[in-house]
């Protein structure tokens, strides 16, 4: 892990096209803007865990499903 010290109105550039800016401190709560282009995804950690964790539910019945269709078409095996 990268870890850089910024102070309020400083900036860290990520790959020319993510700019985040530190806007505010205050005691344990540190303000950050983010700049970034519209096609990049930008979640709190907490939000992106439980959207993972979403999908991963979602998805496992449809691998069942997805199992048992497939031995279905095979047939009887011999």
């Amino acid at each position: 892990m990268l870890v850089l010290s910024r102070k309020k109105g400083e900036s860290i550039i990520i790959q020319d096209q993510i700019e985040l800016t530190v806007l505010s401190v205050e005691g344990d709560i540190v303000k950050i803007g983010i700049s970034a282009p519209k096609h990049v995804d930008i979640f709190r950690k907490e939000v992106y865990l439980s959207i993972q964790e979403t999908n991963r539910e979602s998805s496992a019945p449809v691998q069942s499903d997805l199992n048992a269709l497939i031995d279905r078409l095979r047939g009887p095996q011999k």
